[in-house]
């Protein structure tokens, strides 16, 4: 094992487009799940630890941004790999701008809409407009680390060691689930009115942070 990561780590893989589209799947569901995950955790110590929220837009525990981000992060800084600080900074750099721009975004286009605020939250140091603070960068740099050093190289691991048809089975059917999931909940409910997550989610009594 010890000298297949050093092979990660000093050779370019060498996959066929098939493998590495289901490889990204692959990171498309763990990244996003990633993501919900530590929102999760967060939010419930930012609301004083009294209760628990549901975090993101859809019906499974995936948040977008988180999967996007993981996708720019390999292309801007799997060559960089040799160098971990590197990594860290671009990773930090990239998904502070990535942030703040989908934060700006969603305020303008959705009339003052907030899916997060700074301004409002724990440990906000260097909040810039309450879309981004050097808490949450700094996240995002040290979890570009583990995407480049742990998650990729699980998931080259097992593109390699399972059946080729197995692995793009399994991974092109989880991201296609929590895609349906997504774009039904940004496109598709709104568009015919239909029930949204959220909308379901309050009715059986879970909770969302609510910003001002």
């Amino acid at each position: 094992m010890k000298e297949k990561y050093k092979n990660y780590i000093n050779k370019d893989h060498s996959f066929d487009k098939q493998t590495m589209l289901g490889i990204f799947c692959l990171i498309i569901v763990i990244t996003g799940t990633f993501g919900w995950i530590y929102e999760f955790i967060f939010y419930y110590f930012n609301g004083g630890m009294k209760q628990f929220y549901w975090r993101g837009g859809n019906f499974l525990p995936w948040i977008n941004i988180y999967a996007t981000g993981s996708i720019m992060i390999y292309f801007l800084t799997y060559k960089h790999r040799k160098k971990p600080l590197k990594v860290f900074l671009i990773g930090l750099i990239t998904s502070g701008i990535l942030e703040y721009f989908s934060g700006l975004g969603m305020y303008i286009i959705g009339d003052g809409l907030r899916c997060w605020d700074y301004n409002s939250e724990i440990l906000n140091f260097g909040n810039i407009h309450g879309f981004v603070c050097l808490r949450s960068v700094t996240f995002f740099g040290l979890s570009s680390l583990l995407l480049i050093y742990i998650i990729f190289p699980l998931c080259f691991y097992l593109a390699k060691k399972l059946n080729k048809k197995l692995f793009l089975t399994i991974s092109i059917t989880l991201c296609t689930i929590i895609l349906i999931d997504e774009f039904y909940n940004l496109l598709f409910a709104r568009i015919f009115a239909l029930p949204r997550a959220s909308t379901v989610y309050k009715k059986l009594g879970l909770h969302y942070v609510t910003f001002k």
